[in-house]
């Protein structure tokens, strides 16, 4: 059993034949031939599926179908060859075949079960059939349209071709005298496409081709008694009308109550007319603008809206519609194979449907009415299947559109039956789109994979615990934080605002002197002493822009073009890349936030030399960004280091043996050792600048030493400070007259860039490791000095 799809809340049950909505994946030849073969046949609409009535199907076709008036068989006609079928339904089975010279136009079941039939075949042919077979046949003039069985009279009512309807009485066994159908305003008729005995007063009705008219008989004078005529104007298209296409009468249907017929036209509506009134109260459109093929009240049974339901069905669709709103559909079936005709079963909700395919449909409505006696089980089937997934109208197919068409390599499909047009695009087959992707992508298990695991990742990163500043945003978290920048920035300025608004506030209250103390200032300082939070008009919060910052497909792509000519400084910056400084920087930055910092590194800090911590001290303050202010652990740093100079805490040990037998002083210097005895008792009184010569005038200079001793110091020495002051005015002086601008310590920008050439590493910096060595330190000097 399949469900099918339905845009309603009510739900259609497929219990027989292909699902409606869509199409078998195996053709019918496929099947045929398989099944000549020996084979067993394997079709897809029978997976997850069941056949109430087995065998419910013929070779080629069904043309019509109908229910004996006991509910027990189903008779059906069907090609080819032509044959007739009855199934029994208390056995869900095929009782018998029967096979005829012709194939059949029309029948009517004569009995309450299914031994007496009356055919009208295409060969102009009538037959009587009875329990034990062909009982009889007889022709009629012209070739035969539709058949219909007046009881009272046993009279058997023919329509064909032209504008005479026969009459067959059954109990004496001849032709009656025809009845001659005649409109004056239009002429000669074309012939009767329909007739409808009503079951209540027993009228005739017939639906007129050509000339859009139903004529009403009565059966007991043989003569006219009124026709109705339909409002073409309103039925036809101009196209139409301008082209002298005639309307015609397809199908007529009469109610129980004897006064309303549902009139189906050759233009696809459908009219409901009182026979009290000339104009229709209801009329409903297929929308193909195909012609009806059959028109039924839906009586008895009915849970949804009393007896009031109409069912209307073209070849391509079944429409169920109430009649006091036919604007909507009660149910609307699309079966996969064009319609021949349709059958209710009286006081159920079960439709049996003739069709183009070898399997009849047999479609299940639980809302439209309960199961048959014989089929009791539907009920239970049914409230099972309400909890489980609806089938969808095209499952065993896969839309792809043009582009990805061509993608997979299957373009060349297009205009064969393997791809169904729809919109923009096709359907394609599901094994053959699997089959083309794997060939196209054969790594698309791999990719499909991989992003399973990294949603996977992204899923247990969002329970990690985040700072305050972070976004909170999948994508663009980049734009995010700078959004984010912009808006405390703005909160800021409001804030500093209402600080100005509320001092002047105050300074007017207090010149005007009034009585009562405003204390604006510190409400304003309540309000907005933190900073705000973004608004709820940010644009993280926008609902519009919520995809920006989550789908993928919106994240901003850094290295294209685009992004390059609307933020060139931005690309600059990061094609620079990053010197050898500034990645020790990030490394030692990830050291100590990991948290893996030893010891070593700190006695390693303290040991280096005071141009170390003041470099240090620099780097963590900009004079620029904060004017006014002093950096208190520059100028800590700053003291220490003189302090260090003043008195250091190395001992110096002698470096060579002296050539003396008596002792030196261990405090000498490493030049007081070099030079002679004589020469190493003068005192040093000089404070950075060089020292006396201690070693002689020897010719040969092997005994001469000098030594030089400077030490950095940030100041210059006391007897010096007013040669520095006025070498100061001038260097401020020549500065500003060459635009350079000096600050913090050693630090100036502007000017004039020499015009000597520069290497490469000069100009970029330094962009590899030093190795064993830093720089700054005193060792560096003691060395240089050896």
């Amino acid at each position: 059993m399949a469900l099918a799809a339905d845009p309603s809340a009510v739900k259609v049950y497929t219990v027989n034949g292909d699902t409606a909505g869509s199409s078998s994946s195996l053709p019918d030849w496929l099947t045929r031939k398989r099944a000549a073969k020996g084979k067993r046949a394997t079709k897809e609409r029978y997976e997850g599926s069941i056949e109430l009535i087995q065998g419910f199907e013929f070779p080629e076709a069904s043309n019509k179908v109908k229910v004996t008036r006991d509910g027990r068989n189903v008779l059906a006609t069907g090609t080819y060859k032509p044959q007739l079928r009855v199934w029994d339904l208390d056995q869900l089975s095929l009782k018998f075949e029967r096979h005829s010279d012709a194939e059949n136009v029309d029948f009517v079941i004569l009995s309450d079960d299914w031994t007496k039939i009356l055919h009208l075949q295409n060969d102009r042919t009538v037959e009587l059939h009875t329990q034990g077979g062909f009982h009889y046949r007889t022709r009629i003039p012209k070739f035969g349209r539709s058949l219909a069985y007046h009881f009272p009279s046993c009279d058997a009512i023919i329509t064909a071709t032209g504008n005479e309807v026969y009459r067959l009485n059954l109990d004496q066994g001849r032709f009656m005298q025809p009845l001659v159908l005649q409109d004056d305003d239009h002429g000669e008729l074309l012939g009767v496409n329909v007739v409808d005995i009503n079951p209540a007063h027993q009228l005739l009705a017939f639906g007129v081709d050509g000339n859009g008219t139903v004529q009403f008989w009565d059966p007991r004078s043989r003569s006219n008694v009124g026709i109705l005529r339909l409002p073409t104007s309103r039925l036809m298209p101009l196209s139409a009308m301008n082209d002298g296409t005639p309307l015609s009468v397809t199908a007529i249907s009469s109610r129980h109550d004897g006064l309303s017929y549902a009139i189906g036209t050759s233009t696809g509506h459908t009219l409901l007319y009182d026979i009290r009134a000339a104009n229709p109260f209801a009329m409903k459109d297929q929308g193909y603008g195909l012609p009806i093929k059959d028109t039924i009240w839906i009586e008895g049974g009915n849970r949804m809206a009393g007896d009031g339901l109409v069912l209307s069905a073209d070849k391509k669709v079944i429409k169920i519609w109430d009649r006091n709103t036919p604007s909507s559909n009660f149910a609307s079936i699309t079966p996969a194979n064009d319609v021949n005709s349709v059958h209710h079963l009286r006081d159920s909700g079960l439709l049996f449907t003739a069709n183009e395919g070898i399997q009849m449909c047999t479609y299940y409505i639980p809302q439209l009415g309960p199961a048959p006696r014989w089929a009791s089980f539907l009920e239970n089937i049914t409230e099972e299947m309400e909890d489980q997934t609806t089938r969808s109208v095209y499952e065993d197919y896969k839309f792809v559109s043009r582009d990805e068409l061509k993608t997979l390599g299957l373009d060349h499909l297009i205009g064969t039956p393997t791809l169904k047009p729809y919109m923009h695009g096709y359907f394609v087959s599901l094994k053959l789109y699997d089959t083309a992707r794997i060939i196209a992508n054969p790594f698309a298990y791999a990719e499909h994979r991989e992003k399973l695991v990294r949603e996977k990742m992204d899923k247990m990163a969002e329970t990690r615990i985040r700072s305050k500043k972070d976004p909170g945003v999948k994508v663009n978290k980049a734009l995010a934080e700078k959004i984010l920048r912009e808006e405390a920035k703005a909160a800021q300025r409001e804030e500093r605002r209402k600080k100005k608004k509320a001092a002047a506030a105050q300074g007017e209250a207090a010149e005007l002197g009034a009585a009562e103390d405003v204390d604006v200032g510190d409400e304003e300082e309540e309000d907005g002493g933190a900073v705000e939070e973004p608004s709820s008009t940010s644009l993280l919060s926008d609902p519009r822009f919520a995809k920006v910052f989550q789908d993928p497909s919106f994240a901003i792509d850094e290295n294209s073009r685009e992004y390059a000519l609307l933020h060139p400084s931005s690309v600059a910056q990061k094609s620079r890349g990053k010197t050898a400084v500034e990645d020790e920087e990030d490394e030692s930055d990830k050291s100590s936030s990991d948290g893996m910092g030893g010891s070593s590194d700190s006695e390693e800090s303290e040991e280096s030399g005071s141009d170390s911590d003041d470099e240090g001290a620099l780097s963590n303050f900009d004079p620029r960004k904060r004017p006014g202010q002093k950096n208190a652990a520059l100028t800590e740093n700053i003291q220490k280091s003189r302090a260090q100079a003043r008195a250091p805490k190395v001992n110096f040990v002698p470096m060579k043996t002296a050539s003396s037998s008596s002792a030196l002083d261990k405090n000498a210097t490493f030049g007081q050792r070099l030079a002679p005895k004589s020469t190493s008792q003068a005192s040093n009184n000089g404070k950075g600048k060089g020292r006396q010569d201690y070693g002689g005038n020897d010719d040969d200079g092997a005994n001469d030493a000098m030594e030089i001793s400077w030490v950095p110091s940030a100041s210059v020495a006391d007897d010096d400070d007013d040669d520095s002051a006025s070498r100061k005015r001038n260097a401020k002086r020549q500065d500003k007259k060459n635009g350079i601008e000096r600050f913090g310590a050693g630090m100036e920008k502007g000017g004039m860039e020499p015009e000597f050439d520069i290497s490469e590493v000069e100009r970029s910096g330094r962009k590899h490791r030093r190795h064993n060595v830093r720089s700054g330190s005193k060792n560096a000097f003691r060395r240089a000095g050896t």
